[in-house]
């Protein structure tokens, strides 16, 4: 017999179905059976009368909430049932699989468990609606990002993550023993993607992983995330790039709204807003100045950088000002930003960079290139890098190279912005950070 998924029973009333899923609940009474069964479009009674069969209901009478199980009955209309009115009169029961009791993890308590046991049984805490919905939300977004894309005459590639030297700076490095010499886990695609521009790809995307050494515990970074890149040539600024990211993040965010928006709502208490084109654009220089006058003083170690609370602070100012959920910081000092991103000509202190906040937490960093070969090279030197080990780099733009910018966009730091999501932990399907490996 062919699957009927729960959401599709109201389509089969007076027909046998067969329905597989997750016993959420068993009510066993006196004379009656109730199974509450769950797959992954919703829950749906089963009943079953315990006279018919005593060798099934001793069966049922034996099963353990989470076990998984095959059911054929009859679906019937019943108005007193809460579950969409109606109900599966049981026919047969089989075991898939009988689920320990008790469980490490009851996903469906109703104080959830602290983030970290949660992660140690990560399989039982994803059968949550909620955490099953965020990943659906990911799979439309990043759907709607390649329609984007792909609209727009970009081409997806897929650069190494096995790198023979670092691919930003010697800093946040895995190492491995590769053969008989050293390699490196990518940071980033960065080389690969300004490799594309001088093999005339033009516009190119990306979404993968990307693997930062940073001994961070906080609840937004990890060393293990999916990046979000793009790079474009033929560009005239780092407003080139803004321009296009906000349109495309503005299809991605109305796409998601469209399809899910209605079950966001219901099940996460989530309005998703489409944002307005163009976002609010602040240079560093009046970031700083803002932070300044809300009685904010940047750490000592962040000189020409914004910590996470002056960010906080920045999107709040941002929502007051312009009502907008995102803004774009831009002309970053050369201090904080890498080799490869160009620097104005009448202030070379300054760089033709932009980080994008999304309320209060950054979610991108751009920037339009470095694309002349001596240039590069000399601000390689200032920043302390060796030359050798990034010749190949450098021999991208030595044969003809267009101008060119693009941007880095951390995608479950996102889905924390569009979601409300309190913790990356929340956003990944595993996290991984300096104390998690497993599972």
């Amino acid at each position: 017999m062919e699957r009927t998924y729960i959401a599709d029973l109201r389509n089969h009333l007076g027909e046998e179905v067969q329905i597989q899923g997750w016993l959420q609940t068993l009510r066993d009474q006196k004379k009656m059976q109730f199974l509450i069964l769950r797959d992954h479009t919703g829950l749906a009674q089963i009943a079953f009368e315990k006279g018919a069969d005593a060798n099934l209901a001793a069966q049922i009478s034996a099963l353990t909430t989470e076990s998984a199980l095959v059911i054929t009955g009859k679906a019937v209309e019943n108005p007193v049932v809460k579950l969409g009115g109606l109900e599966v009169q049981l026919h047969t029961l089989k075991v898939e699989n009988l689920a320990v009791s008790p469980l490490p993890l009851d996903p469906f308590a109703e104080t959830q468990s602290e983030v970290d046991h949660r992660l140690d049984w990560r399989f039982l805490d994803l059968r949550r609606p909620a955490n099953n919905l965020i990943f659906r939300v990911q799979t439309a977004a990043e759907m709607a990002m390649r329609e984007f894309w792909i609209n727009n005459g970009f081409i997806e590639i897929h650069s190494p993550k096995l790198m023979g030297s670092p691919s930003e700076s010697g800093a946040e490095l895995f190492g491995l023993d590769y053969f008989d010499r050293k390699a490196y886990l990518a940071q980033s695609p960065q080389f690969y993607k300004q490799m594309a521009m001088a093999a005339g790809f033009e516009r190119v995307f990306e979404i993968g992983p990307v693997f930062r050494a940073d001994p961070s515990f906080t609840s937004r970074h990890m060393t293990e995330f999916t990046s979000v890149d793009m790079e474009m040539s033929w560009v005239d600024s780092h407003e080139d790039v803004m321009a296009f990211q906000e349109r495309w993040l503005q299809y991605t965010i109305q796409r998601v709204k469209d399809q899910l928006g209605d079950e966001i709502k219901a099940v996460m208490g989530v309005d998703i807003c489409v944002p307005e084109v163009p976002f609010p654009r602040i240079p560093m220089a009046e970031a700083i100045a803002i932070l300044k006058s809300m009685g904010h003083a940047l750490p000592p170690e962040k000189k020409g950088d914004i910590d996470p609370a002056g960010e906080r602070l920045l999107g709040k100012y941002v929502k007051e000002k312009y009502q907008h959920d995102f803004v774009f910081v831009t002309d970053w000092p050369v201090s904080v930003r890498p080799f490869y991103h160009m620097r104005y000509a009448d202030r070379p202190d300054v760089t033709c960079s932009f980080d994008l906040l999304g309320c209060g937490l950054e979610i991108t960093t751009g920037a339009q290139r470095e694309h002349r070969a001596d240039v590069l090279a000399r601000q390689a030197l200032e920043k302390g890098l060796h030359l050798e080990p990034i010749q190949f780099y450098l021999d991208f733009f030595s044969y003809g190279c267009p101008s060119h910018g693009g941007f880095g966009f951390g995608l479950s730091r996102f889905l924390m912005v569009l979601l409300g999501l309190g913790n990356v932990r929340e956003a990944v399907f595993l996290f991984r950070g300096p104390n998690r490996l497993h599972p």
